[in-house]
């Protein structure tokens, strides 16, 4: 266990249909062959944790110009970034007392467009950036051809990072935190286990899951944000065995019920 305090940015809110975060949200039926469409608003947050070996940024959200041509027209219409310009990471680094001089480290869940925009300002600097190999691969290939996925921006990660890529399927690189390869939403998704002293162990699964339906009902994401459908269940067998090892709290992507309960943070 570990003595360190974990504080969640938020990073602003994408409006989108629901079908992208649980698979079928809404059907048609033989009687209802239009129904209304589930448009909502999800939440983008990154998190602040405070370890004894250094200051770690884990994601870094959308890009502040997502709506003035830093995201292409058929992402924005997708996942409309609408209060983005309002929350710059330098800006939300602020509002919880940081700097961008007091991050030590930066984790890459992956590289999608509303994980990796704040890449930027670390553009030329000495931070290590974890990010496992599979997704910088796939983040280079999706984004340089027609292949892939849609939802990597280049001008995100392409930039003089100092990377230091992922291999395994789990590794520690810092006391009581290990990063933990969850293939499904993409190759290389990875997400974070963390051993807290007064709060127990946490995991944080990223966008391997979005909503409370993907975890509790084993509903995937909406087709196109799954990347392979066989590694995702595998990845989701993992998140509950680890659950059930060490009493862990599960801690999903874009799941905005569960964002309201865990706004205060950790350890605080």
């Amino acid at each position: 266990m570990v003595d360190a305090t974990i504080d969640v940015l938020y990073r602003g809110g994408l409006k989108c249909d629901q079908n992208y975060m649980v698979e079928g949200k809404v059907l048609g039926t033989h009687d209802e062959r239009n129904p209304d469409v589930d448009y909502g608003e999800i939440p983008v947050w990154s998190l602040v944790i405070d370890h004894p070996e250094g200051t770690i940024l884990w994601d870094t959200g959308s890009h502040h110009d997502a709506l003035e041509g830093h995201w292409p027209e058929g992402l924005y219409q997708a996942f409309y970034p609408h209060d983005a310009h309002e929350h710059r990471l330098d800006d939300d680094l602020e509002r919880a007392g940081y700097g961008i001089e007091d991050i030590d480290y930066v984790f890459q869940t992956h590289l999608h467009l509303d994980h990796a925009g704040g890449l930027e300002f670390f553009d030329g600097t000495d931070v290590p950036v974890f990010v496992h190999e599979e997704e910088l691969k796939f983040a280079y290939y999706s984004a340089k051809s027609d292949e892939g996925s849609a939802a990597y921006v280049l001008e995100d990660f392409d930039h003089d990072l100092n990377w230091h890529v992922l291999h395994r399927d789990r590794e520690r690189h810092f006391e009581d935190v290990e990063f933990v390869h969850l293939p499904g939403h993409t190759p290389g998704l990875t997400g974070t286990m963390i051993h807290l002293d007064d709060e127990g162990t946490i995991v944080f699964a990223g966008d391997q899951l979005y909503q409370m339906p993907n975890y509790e009902e084993g509903i995937p994401l909406g087709g196109p944000l799954v990347w392979d459908k066989t590694q995702w269940r595998e990845s989701l067998e993992l998140i509950r065995s680890l659950e059930r090892r060490h009493d862990a709290e599960v801690v999903l992507g874009h799941d905005a019920d569960q964002f309201e309960e865990i706004r205060e943070g950790w350890g605080q």
